[in-house]
């Protein structure tokens, strides 16, 4: 092994992968950090609670803003949804490589494991990531390291090949295995914890970016929840389905540019029109939001509309939920 104590700077998950590329790195005597991203679309929590299990410090950066231009055109495209696996992974290792001065750190790693995602974690895919990263020669999955090409740290002995291992392939015997031999328990079932291979919200993310230039942060956030109704070219509202999603469409609405629209005696959903809208679109919505309610069906009814030029009560004709389907973002 290298003289010099090595430091190598992680990509967190928060996931057993990632847990064990770390524990086994550390096993060397390696010192190792973890690096975790956020942006609308995923976030740290899982990161953090396996950097305080683990006693491996976690540096978390949001990312949202370098990240919108690369999901807007990734250049290899998207996987099933809208999520641009292999440009995710490229951008996640060049940020992480640009912090390598600030953090000492001698290499970068992650916890892929070669042929656990067809798509995204393939030789082909691998290599790309490490080529587009910029970061090329720096990045070391200790997971998978022997089946895969001989990196120079190895090479230059800062990291002790030999230990390292050749897991490959979609079984998570071999890493439950070596979970069990670290004595890791703690740690999340393998399930995506990305938006962007949400099938729904991949549609509505799509929706948006076909009629936005720009995009504010709660507008994603919004995405998440309601029912998404496309009006026009440039009107969309959100429908609550449920007590969660009225809460929410409150807690985000923006009381200087949205509309929101409420029933006054009877019990129905809240409605939030990002960016609002005049006042004749507004009706349209009322109405809806009427249809959505227990109102019987066209009997008219007091709606609550609010906006930026303060509160009012409008009387409208409920359209019933059947009739606005096409209307639907699915």
């Amino acid at each position: 092994m290298h003289n010099k104590k090595v430091k190598g700077l992680g990509l967190c998950s928060g996931g057993l992968d990632s847990i064990l590329a770390a524990l086994v790195l550390r096993e060397q005597g390696i010192d190792v950090c973890w690096v975790a991203f956020e942006t609308p679309f995923f976030s740290a929590d899982k990161a953090r609670k396996a950097s305080i299990n683990n006693k491996i410090p976690i540096i978390v950066k949001d990312i949202t803003e370098r990240y919108m231009p690369m999901l807007h055109n990734p250049a290899c495209g998207y996987g099933k949804n809208m999520n641009p696996c292999m440009d995710c992974h490229a951008l996640m290792f060049q940020i992480a490589g640009e912090m390598m001065a600030e953090t000492g750190s001698d290499f970068l790693f992650s916890g892929e494991v070669r042929g656990q995602r067809p798509m995204s974690q393939n030789k082909n895919s691998l290599r790309y990531v490490e080529k587009n990263s910029g970061f090329d020669g720096t990045i070391l999955r200790p997971l998978s390291a022997m089946v895969l090409p001989e990196t120079p740290m190895e090479r230059d002995g800062l990291v002790d090949r030999e230990r390292l291992y050749g897991f490959s392939g979609r079984s998570r015997k071999p890493q439950m295995a070596l979970a069990e031999r670290f004595g890791v328990t703690d740690y999340p079932a393998p399930a995506g914890g990305c938006l962007l291979t949400d099938k729904g919200y991949s549609k509505r993310l799509k929706d948006l970016f076909d009629h936005q230039d720009i995009i504010a942060p709660v507008e994603m956030d919004l995405l998440s929840y309601g029912r998404h109704l496309r009006l026009n070219e440039n009107i969309k509202i959100i429908v609550g389905r449920n007590k969660k999603d009225n809460d929410t469409l409150f807690r985000l609405y923006r009381k200087d540019c949205d509309i929101l629209i409420k029933m006054h005696s009877i019990p129905g959903p809240a409605v939030l029109i990002p960016n609002g809208c005049d006042p004749q679109i507004a009706e349209l919505a009322a109405s809806i939001c009427a249809g959505y309610s227990k109102t019987p069906e066209y009997d008219p009814v007091e709606v609550c509309v609010i906006s930026p030029e303060g509160q009012k009560e409008i009387t409208v004709t409920p359209i019933p939920s059947s009739e606005v389907q096409d209307l639907l973002i699915p």
